[in-house]
């Protein structure tokens, strides 16, 4: 079967996938084949036009919940204390001076590189937080959404399945002078509801999102209404909290409390709220978001490169928080590297070995890929992480001879993979069934890099 014509796939063609083994429910079975349907699902019945794709294993796509996709164009310019500073707060000059002098175009064309190597790790959703609004003199577009439609537009170019996270960015923070450096983010709260109401009526067929930056970037009564609106449409809410130790402190000065009990006694915490980082927190603060349900989102490869700290993994697990994953930054873009980073940080720190292993009962690979599968789905809203009847066919397969994990097939060959398995090893990625990565090769990826390349060499020169 010509794997093009999957790719474009139209309604009423049904699909059989065949590959050596299928991950379900905590374990591989061999054998088997992944039915989808003409929606886009997975379907008991695998009796459409059968692909076979011998030599693999396939397995449910991952989940990026947290990407800011044009942070992409700074990977490596920033890895010196001449230009970026010792710290976050210094870094950000770096990320401030890139986001002045991107185009719309620019925009899109930095995203869908960003997306596309997402692709090629197995990423099939990404969770966009996205705070570019505005032109670099802090003048709306004709169209206030002019850059989210830009990475939308880029994610579906790809094929990428996006969740567009709308941030919310009222202010550089409490008791600080504007920032210029932040100009292209800057909203008031009623341009965000009345912008953010028009994106989703504009954009159909794309989860949205609400994403109050931070507490530094708005106020309590402006996030209070903020959520309160994004509740009533049932959106998913992400925020940045307590990253740093700084970002705690104002909080403090400004509220008498830091962000996570600040968040808990507004009743602004829930089942629909994911935290991002949520590093510098008490047993206290544990406990307020196990009761709320609320899920943490971390990004290992970003916090250990910006030296944010170590996410308690293990406290989190074992109050039974869900932790999702993701790419933040770009400073690497790998969802198993940062899985297993969650364990090593933490061996690293408490000087022992396999932390994770054991909480909630289960062990810990199959923990870590949790982190990378089912809870991104529960975070961004998405039907997917999970290769079940229902769910969307989502989905990646590895080549079981690739370098990285060759000869694990045998026994349980989930261990392997998560803590072994090497980007190259990604063969083919679907999203609703179509596939957008065949044989290790995205077709439009000759075009996306040379694109990229060109906004590269005009922002940072040639040399």
């Amino acid at each position: 079967m010509d794997w093009r014509r999957s790719h474009r796939r139209v309604e009423g063609l049904s699909l059989s996938v065949r590959s050596e083994a299928i991950y379900r429910d905590g374990a591989f079975v061999p054998g088997t084949a992944l039915g989808v349907d003409d929606g886009g699902s997975v379907t008991a019945d695998a009796s459409g036009d059968v692909l076979r794709l011998d030599g693999r294993a396939m397995l449910p796509g991952f989940m990026n919940v947290h990407s800011h996709s044009f942070q992409r164009l700074i990977r490596g310019r920033a890895e010196s204390r001449a230009v970026s500073g010792r710290d976050f707060w210094s870094w950000r000059g770096t990320m401030y001076h890139a986001a002045a002098r991107l185009t719309p175009e620019d925009v899109y064309h930095v995203a869908r590189m960003a997306f596309l190597e997402m692709v090629k790790a197995g990423t099939t959703t990404v969770g966009e937080f996205h705070y570019l609004h505005t032109g670099p003199d802090g003048r709306p577009y004709d169209d206030p959404n002019e850059l989210s439609k830009r990475v939308i537009a880029a994610a579906q170019s790809v094929g990428l399945r996006i969740v567009l996270l709308r941030a919310a960015y009222l202010r550089s923070g409490f008791e600080v002078p504007t920032d210029a450096g932040q100009t292209r983010f800057f909203e008031t709260a009623d341009a965000f509801l009345k912008n953010t109401e028009a994106l989703i009526a504009a954009c159909p067929g794309v989860r949205v999102g609400i994403a109050p930056h931070s507490i530094r970037a708005v106020p309590l009564a402006e996030l209070r209404e903020i959520v309160a609106w994004g509740r009533q449409r049932g959106l998913p809410i992400h925020m940045h909290v307590a990253e740093q130790v700084a970002e705690n402190a104002a909080c403090a000065r400004e509220y008498g409390l830091t962000p996570v009990a600040l968040l808990a006694r507004n009743g602004l915490l829930g089942e629909d709220f994911t935290a991002v980082h949520a590093i510098h927190i008490t047993d206290a603060e544990i406990a307020a978001l196990a009761q709320s349900g609320a899920t943490i989102c971390s990004c290992p490869t970003t916090e250990r490169n910006l030296g944010d700290g170590v996410l308690a993994a293990d406290a989190v697990m074992r109050a039974g928080i869900p932790v999702a994953l993701g790419s933040d930054s770009q400073a690497q873009i790998d969802p198993l590297e940062d899985a297993r980073q969650l364990d090593y940080h933490l061996r690293l720190q408490q000087q022992e070995r396999v932390m994770l292993d054991g909480i909630g009962g289960k062990p810990i690979a199959e923990q870590l890929f949790d982190c990378a599968t089912k809870n991104g789905s529960r975070s961004l809203k998405v039907d997917a992480g999970e290769l079940r009847e229902g769910k969307l066919a989502d989905f990646v397969t590895v080549d079981l001879d690739d370098l990285s994990i060759a000869g694990n097939l045998a026994g349980d060959p989930l261990p392997g993979i998560v803590f072994g398995m090497n980007r190259t090893a990604v063969r083919d990625v679907a999203v609703g069934g179509r596939f957008i990565l065949r044989d290790g090769r995205h077709e439009l990826e000759e075009e996306i890099v040379a694109r990229y390349k060109a906004v590269h060499a005009r922002m940072w020169g040639r040399s």
